[in-house]
């Protein structure tokens, strides 16, 4: 028990570390004054588009207080419901805006540090990326522990195991706030980015024949502001909502697992291992002047497989020391998850990456065209889904197995849980390289936009390659960990139907056969429901670019000069547009996720919400990689057509390869990385209006 200070002490230092990392890029020089005038018109464009949306986010948690107020109110949640599910979206928010903070202070200083050496500027970028996984990890374990904390103090006159129950219970409303500001973050910001994207590729490059990022493009700074906005802000509150989510999971588990308080604290200590593991791996990451995209991710996997072995090795010493030896299975199980996760990036990247056959055979179809390479992407992206579901398929039962499910089914669910936290816990180095990607991206846009020498071009180039495949990564790992969780979800939202009809008397009974009506019906919506809410998030960003085209395409025509590079666009229009229509489209997607559950749970019952979160899981898990996939090998495959190969720029087969990219755009960085926070999403909201759908629902 006395090492559950472990948690806070950790976190602690991960916010100091987070700190520390942040004065070594401050103290960096963003260089020339045109370079300092770039990056402080993407700062002014993120900071507003942001304040606008947590405006808009703060009237839903507003709503969401009062109906979780009232519910607990008339007993059927905790009293300290409502408050844990704020501060679970204040934390998730409050991280992805430090995040961001940090990056739009990068940008411009990694561009200057690449012109002393290509060691220099990924130091900064990293550096960068750093603050962001540590300020997730960081606020992640001290908002759980200072909640551990005030409920086991509260509750401390109970039975242990019934306490563990309220504890556990008003802690996974903490993650469904989480889960509900990481929606509005990711869906908003990754509308906002695509958006720009988007219509900044299809009038610049394809229509006009203007190099990426040239200053001339009305949506450059929209689309430089995007990479802030949606992949660290966004990145940021997704990846804490999955990281406190695992946990939760896992701690609701302990009690019928049979593993007491000692159950809860475990994945507790584990993801304090992962934090300290993940400072340490920080420091390998480190590279020579060789701009190849396989040494660069070689610097970045040894900064990665360092952390996980250090977790390897302390983990195994902890669970000995906390539940003895006799549950080493569970040992196993976080080693299983660690071992999946690094499996599973791995294939994200061997799909992805232009090192590998995937992409250079997706870019080969560029030469017959823009059909061929739509098709040829849409192909790697189904295939690619094969190894990450074999993946954690095997996790799982080997997880299930080894932790002793074959004797106690409730310890095998305990295992599946923990296994997601072992997945996780390297992510406080995981998240800094995939969140150093967008800085990259903007470093590579400030050069070109302040004309800067071709070699420092060159190194900012390959630095942005590399981020699209450790973010095609970042997405892999956090959607393989989603699944894992969400399977922790539907066991904890099982076990808690089941506490509640034995606590308040009610007849019910779980029948989760297949022939069963309800569960097959709410199996076909659940699938259904992940791609209604992958069409909507596209169809917005459709929208979106569409109205940035028609805006660029304006300035172009009616701005004298702006063609010769003698007049400046006007930036702040297009920054505007996209700041509306993301904000326009993000209400609706949010309903999805939060009435879903209870519309489904009032006519069908328990039984078909469950059914419900297993459909979402399955389809979800798969759809995501999917996206996520496709959209990072359509993006490498115009990348390593621009580096000379195939014709290089300009080219019939560069062209086609943009339209590859637009395509998948909001792919990876709209719906596919939002799907994952659905699908645990609905479970929460699931287990937190059980009793509310306990008592009313028709079936």
């Amino acid at each position: 028990m006395n090492l559950i200070v472990l948690a806070p002490v950790a976190a602690t230092l991960a916010l100091l570390f987070a700190a520390y990392f942040s004065f070594c890029v401050i103290k960096e020089s963003e260089g020339s004054d045109k370079m300092q005038q770039i990056a402080k018109n993407i700062r002014t464009g993120a900071n507003a588009y942001l304040v606008r949306q947590y405006k808009g986010v703060g009237f839903f948690f507003l709503g969401m207080f009062i109906v979780l107020f009232l519910l607990s109110s008339f007993g059927y949640v905790s009293v300290f419901v409502p408050f844990a599910f704020i501060t679970g979206g204040f934390f998730s928010g409050f991280s992805g805006f430090l995040g961001m903070k940090i990056a739009t202070s990068s940008n411009a200083r990694t561009t200057h540090a690449c012109s002393k050496s290509l060691n220099a500027g990924l130091r900064v970028a990293f550096s960068s990326g750093a603050v962001m996984g540590l300020i997730v990890v960081g606020f992640g374990l001290l908002d759980l522990s200072i909640w551990y904390y005030i409920l086991d103090w509260y509750y401390r006159g109970l039975p242990i195991a019934e306490r563990i129950v309220y504890i556990t219970s008003s802690m996974l409303t903490f993650g469904m706030g989480a889960s509900s500001m990481a929606l509005f973050a990711r869906v908003g910001g990754g509308i906002f980015t695509k958006a720009a994207d988007v219509g900044a590729d299809l009038v610049g490059k394809v229509e006009v024949g203007i190099p990426e990022d040239d200053p001339r493009n009305p949506a450059v700074i929209a689309d430089n502001v995007g990479d802030n906005v949606g992949d660290v802000a966004g990145l940021g509150a997704d990846l804490y909502e999955s990281y406190v989510g695992s946990i939760v999971s896992s701690c609701a588990l302990a009690v019928a697992a049979g593993l007491g308080m000692q159950g809860v604290i475990i994945p507790l200590l584990v993801a304090s291992i992962g934090v300290l593991a993940s400072v340490i791996g920080t420091f390998f990451v480190k590279t020579g002047e060789e701009a190849s995209q396989k040494v660069l991710l070689g610097a970045l996997r040894r900064g990665i497989y360092c952390s996980a072995i250090i977790i390897a090795i302390v983990s195994y010493f902890l669970v000995v020391q906390v539940l003895g030896s006799e549950y080493i299975g569970i040992y196993f199980s976080i080693l299983c998850g660690l071992i999946a996760g690094l499996f599973i990036g791995f294939f994200a990247e061997y799909f992805t990456s232009s090192t590998y056959k995937p992409t250079k055979q997706l870019a080969d179809s560029a030469v017959t065209g823009s059909a061929t390479v739509i098709i040829s992407g849409m192909s790697v992206g189904m295939l690619s889904t094969s190894l990450p579901v074999i993946v954690v398929g095997i996790s799982v039962i080997i997880s299930y197995i080894i932790s002793g499910g074959m004797n106690n089914f409730n310890l095998g669910l305990y295992g599946i849980a923990i296994s997601a936290v072992g997945m996780l816990s390297t992510l406080g180095i995981t998240l800094a390289t995939d969140a150093y990607g967008p800085v990259a991206d903007n470093a590579g846009g400030i050069a070109e936009m302040a004309g800067l020498d071709a070699a420092v071009r060159k190194r900012t180039d390959a630095l942005d390659s590399l981020g699209n495949t450790t973010a095609a990564t970042g997405k892999g790992f956090a959607i393989g960990s989603a699944a894992l969780t969400a399977l922790a979800f539907i066991a904890a939202y099982k076990d808690s139907i089941e506490l509640l009809v034995q606590k308040n008397h009610i007849d019910f009974t779980f029948d989760l056969s297949i022939l069963n009506p309800q569960v097959l019906i709410g199996l076909f919506v659940g699938g259904m429901a992940t791609f209604v809410f992958a069409a909507f998030t596209m169809n917005s960003v459709g929208k979106a670019a569409g109205m940035i085209v028609v805006e660029v395409r304006r300035q172009f025509k009616e701005i004298i000069g702006l063609m010769e590079g003698k007049a400046e666009p006007d930036y702040a229009s297009c920054v505007d547009i996209c700041t509306k229509a993301a904000q326009k489209e993000l209400i609706k997607i949010a309903l999805l996720g939060v009435a879903t559950p209870l519309v489904v749970g009032l006519i069908l019952g328990p039984n078909g919400v469950a059914g419900l979160l297993a459909g979402a899981t399955t389809t979800g898990f798969i759809l995501a990689v999917m996206m996520a996939n496709a959209g990072g090998a359509w993006d490498n495959a115009k990348k390593y057509i621009e580096e000379g190969n195939l014709g290089g720029k300009g080219s019939d087969a560069h062209k086609a390869a943009v339209v590859g990219d637009t395509v998948g755009d909001p792919f990876k960085d709209t719906a596919g990385p939002a799907i994952n926070i659905l699908i645990k999403l609905m479970a929460m909201v699931s287990i937190v209006f059980g009793l509310f759908v306990l008592t009313w629902s028709i079936l």
